[in-house]
């Protein structure tokens, strides 16, 4: 007979591993190639000690001649809070009564909600690798009605929740509904009430404004502070940032690739793009070569440049390549994926008030570069 108890010794037994599989390893190639560690993380932060620059110890000299002097000044902290990502499914108590002699009923409902849950939450993952950690989906460029058209519709779909703010970045609205996306026009409509001096203003994902992962749109930002520390103070914070590429060519990429090597050492061995960029990268390469594939882990095959795989993701931005080393990334976590449990230890716990059930899937994480100049990105470039 299935009780929230059973339901609850179900979800911890059965589907806790395979979720976290999914979403560690399936759910975007770029997180499945940044190693996950519990290292370094102290009480809700991160803080991650890092060596930059070359080791001054090192030297030819004379027999009888003072051995060459070491510095000690180049260490630095990087520090960042743990990031809070939960991810809820939502039962009826009428579905668990009905599917109460049926353990195969229940299965099923337990998989349609699982499905979900990963689905969602893999969008909302890989979405916040190439944000800023602000929570900012789209700027709003104009609005008719409940249909705003924003500079990017990327980041947004049907039935995602989102907040609205006004180019004065004072909240609007609350929790309004994705009804609908126009991926060619650019635009999405919102249930709800209309705020008509919204335009200027911009959408970010509900709740979540400064809560979000550092992702590469902060590593890769011109702003002057990363991890606690000062950009303007610590050049080696400041990645490769190439602007109006126009028309790419095999020879800009590689040189921007060897720029990297020759400035920080630093050897590329992931490229992400926007589908654009890598159909325009597929043009070039396969006028005068057969085009090489890589495959990577969770069953993934893509093309490759000089070996390295190239990647095409829905959340990077267009023109946009980011050529990474994914060695100098990490992320830090307080532990894998777990399920919230009551004092009773059951994860099934009723809604206050309500005739349903729910239970949260919840990690304490962050994404951090310990090398941002031993990165680059290629920006503008005319996609195909």
């Amino acid at each position: 007979m299935v009780t929230t108890t059973t339901a609850s010794d179900v979800l911890r037994s059965y589907y806790l591993n395979a979720v976290a599989e999914q979403l560690n390893k399936t759910a975007n190639p770029l997180l499945a190639a940044i190693e996950q560690t519990t290292t370094d993380v102290t009480g809700k932060d991160v803080r991650k000690a890092v060596v930059y620059g070359m080791h001054g110890g090192v030297g030819a000299r004379s027999e009888s001649g003072d051995l060459p002097k070491s510095d000690t000044d180049r260490y630095a902290q990087l520090v960042s809070s743990l990031k809070n990502l939960y991810g809820k499914i939502e039962i009826s108590d009428k579905a668990i009564r009905a599917s109460q002699n049926n353990d195969g009923a229940f299965v099923n409902l337990l998989n349609e909600e699982m499905v979900s849950l990963v689905r969602s939450s893999s969008f909302n993952l890989g979405r916040m690798l190439f944000g800023d950690g602000s929570g900012k989906l789209a700027k709003i460029t104009a609005l008719s009605g409940n249909v705003y058209t924003v500079d990017s519709v990327q980041n947004f779909a049907v039935g995602m929740i989102v907040d609205v703010y006004n180019s004065s970045d004072s909240l609007l609205g609350s929790g309004r509904t994705v009804t609908s996306v126009d991926y060619e026009a650019g635009t999405i409509v919102l249930g709800g009430a209309v705020y008509s001096d919204s335009v200027g203003g911009a959408l970010y994902a509900h709740a979540a404004r400064g809560f979000e992962l550092t992702g590469l749109g902060a590593i890769f930002s011109t702003s002057n502070s990363l991890y606690g520390l000062s950009r303007t103070q610590n050049e080696w914070l400041k990645p490769v940032i190439i602007e109006d590429v126009g028309t790419l060519t095999e020879s800009a990429l590689q040189k921007a690739i060897d720029r990297v090597d020759a400035a920080a050492g630093s050897r590329i061995n992931f490229i992400v793009c926007s589908w654009g960029v890598r159909r325009a990268l597929f043009d070039v390469l396969s006028d005068y070569r057969t085009t090489q594939t890589a495959d990577l882990s969770g069953g993934v095959r893509t093309i490759s440049f000089n070996g390295i795989p190239v990647v095409a993701d829905r959340f990077c931005p267009k023109g946009t390549m980011y050529l990474l080393n994914t060695e100098d990334f990490r992320l830090h976590q307080l532990c894998d994926w777990q399920w919230l449990e009551g004092e009773n230890g059951n994860i099934l716990h009723q809604e206050p008030n309500k005739a349903g059930y729910t239970a949260t899937l919840v990690k304490y994480a962050e994404l951090m570069c310990y090398r941002p100049c031993g990165q680059a990105v290629l920006r503008g470039i005319t996609e195909s």
